[in-house]
This record gives structure tokens, C-alpha cells and sequence, in this order.
């Protein structure tokens, strides 16, 4: 039992010290992900209503009619009128850097701006509310959570960008 417990000791040293060195070494160098950071105070400007664009990376789907809401993961919300369902119209776009989720109650759209809650007037086309620190930061894709807290000091993570290798 004693060498069994020694051998789980040296097993659990070892396996951080790999952890903590290969992190330090690769700057990210061996993950598929690489975080992507924002300052909380452009975080907090950032949620804006444009121009429609194109679906590049789309996720949830919201309807209330006669719109379509669709979520284009860690970028925002297209606003699709569904009006004429033989031809929708993509009529704009919500920016919300790290959103991955809405819902609609009467006028009022609520989304995640990364960690915080948003209340966005769909009328007014306008954020109306923030509480900030609802969520927790989101993990990514893959579920490799480790960064420096070096890399976000004053900073939110809002996105995981595949790497490019």
C-alpha cells in the first residue's frame, strides 16, 4: 500500500510539473484553441446593431415572429425577417463579442456579452442593461481551460479561436 501511495504522489507531482512546464514553454503552442481576450471597457461598449452579413459559424436559432434570430457563436445574433418565408431577408446584425445564446420576451432580446447579461430593445435597436459577471467564461470547444492570468489582467475572455497550424 505504501509503494502504491508513493507511486500516486510521484505520478501527481510529475503530471504538473509537465502541465505547468509545457504551458509556460509553447505559449500556447500545442493547444487547438487559443483564447482571445477584451477589455472590460470596450466589453461594455461593444454590444451595437449593423448591417446584415453572412452566416459563417451559425449556432442557436430563436424565432418570434416574424423574425429568426440566429447566433453566429462568439460574434452575435443575425436578425432574419421571416416575413415572406419563401424569401427571408437578412436585415441586420446584433455585435455581442462572446455570445453563445439569446431568448426574446416582447421587445426585449436577451443575450450573453461574454460573462455579462444583456437586455438589447429589438424596437429601438439599442442595449438598454448590462449586469455584469452572470456567466461564467466560456470554455473551449475542446474543454483546454488553461491560460495565465498574466494574459488577462483588466481583460474578459470572449472567444477560442481554432488554430490556424
Amino acid at each position: 500500500m505504501r509503494l502504491l501511495h508513493k507511486f500516486l504522489i510521484c505520478f501527481a507531482v510529475t503530471g504538473i510539473l509537465v502541465l505547468t512546464t509545457s504551458y509556460a514553454d509553447s505559449d500556447y503552442g500545442s493547444w487547438d484553441y487559443i483564447p482571445v481576450f477584451m477589455k472590460r471597457t470596450d466589453l461594455n461598449q461593444s454590444v451595437s446593431y449593423q448591417s446584415a452579413r453572412e452566416l459563417e459559424n451559425p449556432g442557436k436559432i430563436y424565432y418570434k415572429r416574424p423574425y429568426i434570430y440566429i447566433n453566429e457563436k462568439y460574434k452575435g445574433v443575425h436578425v432574419i425577417n421571416n416575413s415572406d418565408s419563401v424569401h427571408p431577408e437578412n436585415e441586420g446584425f446584433i455585435v455581442a463579442p462572446g455570445c453563445l445564446d439569446m431568448a426574446v420576451k416582447g421587445n426585449i432580446m436577451y443575450l450573453d456579452n461574454a460573462v455579462d447579461l444583456v437586455a438589447f430593445d429589438l424596437e429601438m435597436k439599442e442595449e438598454t442593461k448590462r449586469i455584469e459577471n452572470v456567466f461564467p467564461e466560456p470554455v473551449s470547444p475542446n474543454n483546454e481551460v488553461f491560460y495565465s492570468e498574466r494574459d488577462r489582467e483588466g481583460y474578459i475572455l470572449v472567444a477560442w479561436e481554432k488554430r490556424n497550424d
